[in-house]
């Protein structure tokens, strides 16, 4: 697609640039280290469906009398339930799914209503917390690197030395940092499997490992990678790269988005002496 082209082509410039003029175009930390702090957001539509996909009336649909309808329980949002077109950010453009597995992510399809965990705001899992429509923040030094997202406060404190496994799963795992170069590795572990990947029903299960790589490109520019093992849902490991934009203006803050709260009557209203309806 013409804009996936245009991304592509501006990566692969920026990736000819003299080493030395990149490595001087990048913050760093008294330690040379390149320094990733500040708040950063995905752009594009990958929250919605990782894979490439073209642009559709609703994510839950029912039979129509000639084509799929939106279902009832979205159909009054009009537009703004509708499902923008994509180009992808899956390496190769498919998931290599297991024939089961694929069953299993068209089934979640099928049942997004009653499925994706960010409905129930539920903590979004690793990768999906950094392509969601929200920004994050990263605090760093010599010692600590901390990520905070807006999105349910969501947290992930990378240990810089490796604890051991994970004493439990967890939605957002259990990650462990390193320095390959210029280029800062993330390694999760003891993720509970529960978190989808996206909108789209693409998911993982509690055996995925994913390893992250983020590279400054420049200053307001991060080139992010993650890698997914998970032989109980794939064929073989895959890879997802998206660019990730710092957000320049100075008023620049995460806001609150503790959405629990907002999901009580979703999820217990039908417990109430009257229901509302």
């Amino acid at each position: 697609m013409p804009h996936r082209n245009a991304q592509q082509l501006v990566l692969g410039v920026l990736c000819l640039l003299p080493p030395a003029l990149n490595a001087q175009s990048i913050p760093r930390l008294a330690s040379g280290r390149p320094d990733f702090n500040g708040i950063w957001q995905a752009l594009g539509n990958a929250h919605w469906d990782i894979e490439p996909h073209a642009a559709r009336a609703a994510l839950a649909m029912q039979p129509g009398p000639v084509v799929p309808v939106p279902a009832a329980a979205v159909r009054s949002l009009g537009a703004a339930g509708s499902i923008p077109s994509g180009w992808g950010v899956v390496v190769d453009g498919e998931i290599p799914y297991t024939a089961a597995a694929r069953a299993r992510r068209d089934e979640n399809r099928a049942k997004w209503l009653e499925g994706d965990t960010e409905i129930k705001c539920y903590l979004p899992g690793v990768p999906r917390a950094t392509y969601m429509p929200f920004p994050f923040q990263v605090f760093q030094s010599e010692s600590r690197f901390f990520i905070v997202h807006e999105y349910a406060s969501a947290t992930r404190d990378i240990y810089l030395k490796d604890p051991g496994p994970a004493e439990v799963d967890s939605w957002m795992g259990q990650s462990v940092g390193r320095w390959d170069g210029d280029t800062f590795v993330i390694e999760t572990r003891g993720l509970n499997g529960e978190a989808w990947l996206d909108r789209a029903g693409n998911f993982t299960t509690s055996s995925l490992v994913v390893t992250e790589r983020y590279t400054l490109i420049d200053r307001d520019h991060i080139q992010y990678e993650a890698t997914m093992e998970d032989s109980a849902t794939y064929t073989r490991s895959w890879t997802i790269r998206m660019p990730l934009y710092r957000h320049i203006d100075p008023s620049a803050r995460l806001g609150q988005f503790k959405c629990v709260e907002f999901v009580e009557e979703l999820m217990y209203g039908h417990l109430r002496k009257k229901p509302i309806h």
